[in-house]
């Protein structure tokens, strides 16, 4: 009865079926789509209404869980691959002159032959599209087949089914976590396949869903779930449990498990499945490769449109040379053809139809397999970039990853590089140096010194390293040699009160973060999915039992265990630098998994006092003393961090006193303007708490001056009564559908205030390997460097001191947040003519300092993320972008997320220029995407940056190779290519122009159509792609050493307007020259047209092969043998179409033309003449 009352609840919340347009229907299938206009989705179990018909189900519109990534099916693939193809115009051109090539009174050749190009062209792109959708197939199939608990494929599960996944196994869908068998309700999740990060993810049961020690029963299920629609939002999810008696129960994103992640150190996890196949969330976020256009690109469609205009010129004069010509006769000669009718056609509309007719014979003036070959040249150089050994990391076994496959060329041009300063100029690798408790500070100099790495050399000697050198290597950076003071200060409080601030500040250390518990043995442990299958039973739709899917034997469950620990051999050691083994009393171990490397040096650092955390479940976190006793603390809440707030706190009761207690750690800002009135209140001056902030404070900012990246720490005791007011309305907000974020933050907010200063913490982030020389060599290249970043200014300045991002001798400008003075200092500073005096702010004065050099400085820019917020609004915004235009460096601090991409935006927008932005964490992503490059770094903090880029590298040193040999290399290979190619197609077709000068503009050619089609696909297609793969105009070790060489991509130096221009006037030259010498050559004589067409195609061959060798700086065998090549299989092809066709092209055929030709010294001589005059200018 409860299952049958809930029907109409879901029923209720169905949506209504809206049908996209018929191209999505024709990529995706007939695939129905919810209205987006309703906020939230109702699920109910599929159990009940297993006997009914699909149709009928509760569920029933919701998407299935199987998937498909390829764009075509075998019946849509011509239609779909051909509308995709005819998105560039070029293919629509010659599609268009194919078909006008049929119309009878404005053909210029055989109507089959013409279509004979534009076919091959769009036949390889489809080949080329059809193997890569063909590949995604696969790899579709095999995912939608992958076994799993309830049904025996991925498939065939849908939302409402009750799902178990085991240890190390792939979670299948979207699925609301209702059952562990971790006795405290929790289930840890590997998301590496998601966002790339190794670190676990716990999530918890849904409260009130988890029998300790039974197993779970789906077929009790009676509830409904209602939760918001599908998104692609991976950190939010929202909704309620409501019971068959209308009792609410909260849930967040801590209780999904999502698709495509893995299920780690527990036996098993069970739920329902809210979102499955399409509509899961790791899928809507699976957009696939983003497409960028080049700037090259850009350029060449413009190029392409001249082109167009000059054919329009040349036809035009063709079309007015033809009715002029026929107006010469008095009385139409023989050779001219009437109609059926016997008339003949007007001299004008003659000429108007020979205007067409010479669209289709000189239609080869539009490259068209300029765009093909611009694809595979890219793919050669992305091919040479990954292959770079220099660009290869020894450490991490990665090499340079190219996610863009169509951007090579614009690493080239780059002008402002954007830069996130944690794990991106800085290691990631944090060392606990310094603290401040209670205002008293200790050093930590030790620390520092005890730093050791320990690198292999060589990639089998990496994959060969023993467990123990590696967790030797992991322990080593997290090691904190304990200050003497603090701890004699420790063990006091310790042996008389057991009470006090120092131990609150370390139990603050130890319990205020997301760090996971642990033990060695229960560490992620891989075995192979069909080991795991094998102890499986299926549970298929209509089976007759319901237990057998949430149930394993006992044998059959030791025997999963005990293979997969067997087939761990060698995995005992996590792979990831944040999860350090740590050795605790007696044999026990434990290892922690730290989501950041700040909270992993914290957590070491409370360890290092005798403040170990030895368990955390949802509920109880465990902390073993100095003197070995442990206090159970029972956790009440925990307020995760969020951007906004810049704190995270954790609400436990004390084991003893039972006491209310409220941990806090976050931004110094965060924490001090929440002190209660302890800055506000002047009958507190002298007070201990007034005396120990201002201490603080001040001990906070010589950590900033000296790098390190600070955090403050306090705590809170609440009352039962406030606690249980504050509670009940953090429930109302985790229930809620509607706003629940910003009620969320509304309860954080009241109860985060009137805080007891704890101390503070310095944690030194060091500098990458060669970041000073990789920014001065960026900044003798031409680009301006620019840092963004969230901490706060005192450190960024210092790093940016550090990496010379700024220089002692610098005039640095420091923007606060006061509108008139920013106005001020904004008008006056913009102006480049008032820099012969100007005012400097530096950041730990509020002083006015001035200096007045004699020549113009080099001025740098520090602003925060308050200020630049004001900087970015209308009034303000064009004073702003004038000033940063005369910074050699700009430098961002507190900076949100946001902003970053914001600042990226506004620069690329405003100033028109190539940007280039460089990451590593998430909160990188929008600015990795705004720029017109994205790099990745992959280090530290997960994937995410590397996923959304367009490059991944792993240290910031390898971006000057990247830009300044890569770069510069694609840049000026593809500029001269595009340049070539137009060059090669206009002198070609020209050779035809000519000659209409002495047919009467009739469109006739001299050359046969077969070798005009061989001429553009064979004989010259090979060398412009060798030429772009392969050519080094200069070589790596110049372009390193001299990186001003790089400013020629920077202004366009390789493909300009003019470029193209000159090149084009070089192809009427050489054209003319290879039409003329011939002509005047056999003038008088009684060849035929193809005997006169044959020298010139010859010659047009050997120019347009030696200009290209002339512009060819650096030959190797391949470009050897690729010219050679192309001038031999001209002619083998040549003699072989000459022999064998007899009536190709009737009524004139080519037949022994070319073997005659080759008989007669004439020819020779002339095709070294006109080749040495036509490249005499070169």
């Amino acid at each position: 009865m409860q299952c049958s009352d809930s029907i109409p609840s879901a029923q209720t919340g169905v949506d209504v079926m809206t049908w996209t347009n018929p191209l999505t229907l024709l990529r995706h299938g007939w695939t129905r789509h919810w209205n987006p206009d309703r906020p939230v989705r109702t699920v109910v179990s599929n159990l009940p209404f297993e006997d009914l018909k699909k149709r009928e189900q509760p569920n029933r519109r919701y998407e299935g869980n199987a998937i498909r990534t390829n764009k075509y099916r075998l019946w849509s693939f011509i239609p779909m691959n051909l509308f995709e193809q005819f998105h560039r115009m070029a293919n629509i051109y010659f599609v268009g002159l194919a078909i006008l090539n049929f119309v009878p009174v404005v053909n210029a050749f055989q109507p089959e032959v013409a279509l004979i190009p534009i076919c091959i062209i769009l036949a390889l792109t489809a080949v080329k599209d059809g193997w890569e959708d063909f590949r995604r197939y696969q790899t579709d199939q095999q995912l939608n087949n992958t076994p799993c608990f309830i049904f025996s494929r991925w498939k065939d599960v849908r939302v409402g089914d009750f799902v178990r996944v085991l240890s190390n196994e792939i979670i299948p869908a979207d699925i609301l976590l209702l059952h562990t068998s971790d006795p405290n309700g929790v289930c840890h999740m590997e998301t590496a396949n998601l966002d790339g990060e190794t670190s676990l993810k716990q999530r918890k049961v849904v409260p009130g869903f988890s029998s300790l020690g039974e197993p779970f029963q789906p077929q009790t299920f009676d509830s409904t779930v209602v939760c918001e629609n599908p998104n692609n939002n991976l950190n939010l999810f929202k909704g309620y449990v409501e019971r068959p008696d209308k009792r609410r129960t909260g849930f967040g994103i801590d209780s999904l498990l999502l698709r495509g992640c893995m299920v780690r150190n527990t036996d098993d996890a069970a739920g329902i499945v809210v979102y499955a196949g399409h509509e899961t969330k790791s899928m809507l976020n699976n957009s696939g490769p983003r497409y960028k256009r080049s700037k090259i690109e850009r350029k060449m469609n413009t190029d392409v449109l001249f082109c167009v205009v000059l054919l329009f010129f040349m036809c035009l004069i063709g079309a007015l040379g033809h009715a002029i010509w026929l107006e010469t006769f008095s009385s139409m000669p023989s050779y001219i053809v009437p109609d059926s009718n016997g008339n003949y056609t007007p001299s004008v509309l003659a000429g108007f139809y020979m205007f067409f007719t010479m669209i289709i014979l000189l239609q080869v003036m539009i490259p068209v397999s300029l765009y093909v070959s611009i694809e595979l040249v890219k793919m050669g150089q992305i091919f040479f970039i990954t292959q770079d050994v220099e660009l290869y990391d020894e450490e991490l076994d990665r090499r340079v990853q190219c996610r863009a496959l169509n951007i090579t060329e614009d690493l080239g041009q780059i002008q402002y590089v954007f830069s996130d300063k944690t794990g991106t100029l800085t290691e990631n690798k944090m060392v606990f140096r310094r603290c401040s408790v209670m205002g008293t500070e200790y050093c930590h100099e030790e620390n520092g010194l005890s730093l050791i790495t320990v690198r292999p050399h060589r990639r089998q000697k990496s994959r060969q390293h023993s467990s123990h050198s590696y967790q030797k290597m992991l322990i080593s950076e997290t090691v904190v040699v304990p200050d003497r003071k603090l701890m004699l200060e420790v063990d006091r409080q310790m042996a008389s009160i057991q009470t006090g601030p120092y131990l609150d500040f370390f139990l603050a250390l130890a319990i205020c973060n997301t760090v996971l518990v642990s033990s060695v043995t229960a560490q992620r442990q891989r075995c192979g999915l069909g080991k795991v299958f094998t102890s499986m039973k299926f549970f298929k739709r209509g089976g007759e039992t319901l237990a057998d899917p949430f149930s394993i034997d006992e044998d059959e469950s030791d025997g999963f265990h005990s293979s997969d620990v067997s087939d761990a051999a060698g995995q005992k050691v996590i792979s990831s630098e944040r999860k350090v083994k740590s050795s605790l009393s007696g044999s026990e171990e434990v290892c922690y998994e730290a989501h950041s490397p700040d909270e992993a040096a914290l957590i070491h650092a409370a360890k290092a006092y005798g403040f170990t955390m030895m368990e955390r479940t949802p509920h109880y976190v465990t902390v073993k003393l100095p003197d070995e006793a442990l206090l159970k603390f029972e956790v009440l809440d925990i307020l995760t961090f969020d951007s906004t707030r810049r704190r995270m706190s954790i609400i436990v009761r004390h084991p003893h006193t039972k006491e209310i207690i409220m941990y806090t750690k976050g931004a110094d800002s965060a924490i001090m303007e929440r002190l209660g009135n302890v800055f506000s209140d002047m009958s507190q001056v002298n007070s201990e708490a007034k005396q120990t902030a201002v201490k603080t404070q001040r001990d906070l900012d010589m950590y900033a001056r000296n790098g390190l990246r600070t955090l403050c720490f306090a705590k809170k005791v609440i009352s039962e009564q406030e606690f249980r007011a504050w509670s009940a309305v953090r429930q109302e907000a985790l229930s809620a559908i509607e706003e629940k974020e910003e009620r969320l933050m509304e309860t954080a907010n009241f109860i985060e205030s009137s805080f007891t200063l704890l101390g503070a913490t310095g944690i030194e982030d060091r500098l990458q390997e060669s970041v000073p020389e990789t920014i001065q060599a960026l900044r003798r290249a031409g680009m301006q460097v620019w840092v963004l970043t969230g901490d706060k200014p005192e450190t960024a300045i210092n790093i940016a001191y550090s990496c010379k991002l700024l220089e002692h001798e610098d005039l640095v400008f420091t923007f606060s947040t006061n509108r008139k003075v920013l106005q001020c200092q904004l008008t006056n500073a913009s102006v480049p003519e008032q820099s012969l005096i100007c005012v400097s702010q530096p950041a730990s004065s509020g002083k006015l300092a001035f200096t007045g050099p004699l020549m113009e400085p080099s001025i740098g820019l520090v602003i925060d993320g308050p200020t630049l917020s004001m900087a970015m609004s209308d009034e303000l915004v064009e004073q702003f972008v004038e000033l940063c235009k005369h910074c050699r460096a700009v430098l961002c601090c507190r900076v949100t997320p946001l902003q970053k991409s914001a600042v990226v935006k506004l620069i690329r927008q405003k100033l028109r220029v190539m940007t280039l932005a460089v990451g590593d964490g998430a909160n990188d992503v929008n600015m990795i995407q705004a720029a017109d490059v994205g790099i990745g770094v992959s280090g530290q903090e997960g994937m995410q940056a590397v996923m959304a880029s367009d490059f991944a590298i792993t240290r910031f040193k390898h971006l000057q190779r990247l830009l300044l040999v890569h770069g510069h290399w694609c840049y000026s290979r593809l500029a001269n290519m595009v340049i070539y190619f137009f060059y090669k197609n206009v002198a070609y077709v020209n050779l035809l122009f000519w000659y209409q000068f002495f047919c009467g503009f009739s469109a006739t050619a001299m050359i046969d159509y077969w070798l005009m089609i061989f001429f553009n696909l064979f004989f010259t297609s090979a060398p412009p792609i060798m030429f772009g793969i392969m050519e080094k105009e200069v070589s790596d070790s110049t372009l390193l050493s001299l990186p001003e060489l790089y400013k020629r991509g920077q202004h366009s130096e390789g493909y300009r307007r003019s470029t193209f221009w000159i090149a084009i006037l070089d192809a009427f030259y050489q054209s003319l020259v290879c039409f003329f010498i011939p002509y005047w050559t056999y003038n008088g004589s009684d060849i035929g047209i193809f005997a006169f067409g044959t020298p010139m195609n010859t010659v047009s061959l050997f120019t347009i092969i030696l200009h290209l060798a002339i512009e060819i700086k650096s030959w190797t065998a391949v470009h050897w043998v690729i010219m050679i090549g192309s001038v031999l299989v001209y002619f083998i092809v040549t003699l072989a179409y000459s022999a064998i066709c007899i009536s190709c092209n009737p009524p004139s055929d080519p037949y022994w033309i070319m073997h005659k030709q080759m008989a007669d010294p004439m020819f020779y001589l002339v095709c070294i003449l006109t080749t040495v005059v036509a490249l005499l200018p070169r």
